[in-house]
């Protein structure tokens, strides 16, 4: 390998790196659409709760429901056009990706095990319409009979 193409490859590999760091784990672009469009319906959410099992990206704590937002490459969307695989290293990719979804598997069952209710919204559905799944996210609240939102709360009485 000449010096010319072993300074391509080492560019190539640290643009690569540089990416892979860039990806987030948390306040992601669909999260953060998706946290939005539950506060325009006056959700009372937390995001981020470390003291659960797994963290989900956002929790209704009265209703006990947890909300993952999984991208579809790192999370493997079934059917989806984004969840395709590198071509290179093939076998590092196809492990990696297995783990991520045992781990997202492992991870919903401990919630349900302590008595929470584990809602998957995909990256492509809230790029789509994060007003839909936020609807989707409103209607399981009221399923679970969780009508404690901001909007269903008295507003405080004048003084007499």
């Amino acid at each position: 390998m000449n010096l010319e193409s072993r300074s391509a490859a080492k560019t190539k590999s640290w643009t690569v790196s540089e990416r892979m760091a860039a990806v987030r784990q948390k306040n992601t672009r669909p999260e953060i659409a998706l946290a939005t469009e539950l506060a325009k319906l006056r959700r009372v959410m937390r995001r981020h709760d470390a003291s659960l099992p797994g963290t989900p990206d956002i929790i209704f704590p009265r209703a006990r429901l947890a909300v993952f937002v999984h991208g579809c490459f790192w999370h493997r969307h079934c059917g989806c056009r984004r969840a395709t695989s590198p071509r290179s290293n093939a076998a590092f990719w196809a492990a990696k990706f297995q783990a991520n979804v045992r781990r997202d598997d492992r991870k919903a069952r401990k919630l349900r095990t302590v008595g929470w209710s584990v809602f998957v919204v995909w990256e492509c559905q809230i790029e789509k319409d994060p007003s839909r799944q936020a609807r989707r996210i409103s209607a399981a609240l009221r399923r679970r009979g969780a009508v404690h939102d901001k909007s269903a709360r008295p507003t405080s009485r004048a003084r007499a």
